[in-house]
């Protein structure tokens, strides 16, 4: 990602609306898994979703996390995580197998998504699973992925595909972030359009509290409902794998 993108996304990471209620997903999603299972967070940026994993009661000997920002990676270790490093997530070499492998948000930055996908199969333990968020349809293409150097946009389908090509078992696929898809289209088709938006910190700026807060509590109940339901379409698709 651009700079100035990345240093707002490290102003922002931990009490966006955004980042917040996705995290807040991942953790429903691994809330009863065992605190011993081995953790691989692929773009953990400063640490935080490792963070609350840890206060889930997960063992920080037990939590791994590669970025290719240095920045990242600095501000992860001064969290007190252990075993961070600066890596290509296309060609991650740790020498460690893993129970569960989470990757929000990365994929689309790789160039090369079915080496990267390969490579993450092969760390994992046998019945390990990976859990990946990508941003969804090319139609809501804008400047906010030209900022984060976005090399594409999924459907849930292609998603799935990708996986299963690569060996996956799928037993999980939908949308994330659906209540907003609407307004999301909306404001982007305009932004193409008329080209109001060309800020360096593309979607993801500082909201008013009242307004932030407000759009955590829609998604996270979003997310209760995604326990229950599975919906059409979202701002972002993603899959839940197993390796056989």
């Amino acid at each position: 990602m651009e700079e100035k993108y990345e240093l707002k996304y490290h102003d922002t990471e931990q009490d966006h609306w955004w980042f917040r209620s996705r995290r807040n997903c991942i953790l429903n999603l691994l809330r009863n898994a065992p605190r011993d299972s081995k953790i691989l967070d692929i773009g953990c940026s400063s640490g935080v979703l490792l963070n609350d994993l840890r206060r889930l009661g997960f063992s920080v000997d037990n939590l791994y996390g590669i970025d290719i920002s240095p920045r990242s990676i600095e501000n992860a270790k001064k969290t007190g995580l252990i075993h961070v490093e600066v890596m290509d997530a296309q060609e991650i070499t740790l020498n460690e197998k893993f129970d569960f492998i989470i990757a929000s948000d990365c994929l689309e930055h790789l160039k090369d998504d079915e080496k990267a996908l390969r490579n993450w199969y092969n760390l994992l333990s046998p019945g390990g699973r990976v859990l990946i968020f990508v941003p969804a349809f090319m139609s809501l293409w804008s400047h906010h992925d030209v900022v984060n150097m976005h090399f594409r946009r999924y459907t849930r389908g292609e998603l799935q595909h990708k996986m299963q090509q690569t060996g996956f078992a799928v037993t999980r696929s939908g949308f994330w972030n659906f209540f907003l898809f609407i307004p999301v289209y909306t404001m982007r088709k305009i932004n193409n359009i008329f080209g109001f938006s060309r800020k360096p910190s593309g979607d993801i700026s500082e909201l008013p509290k009242p307004v932030n807060s407000f759009l955590t509590a829609l998604v996270n109940f979003e997310n209760f409902l995604l326990t229950k339901v599975r919906f059409p379409f979202g701002v972002s698709t993603f899959c839940i794998a197993e390796k056989s």
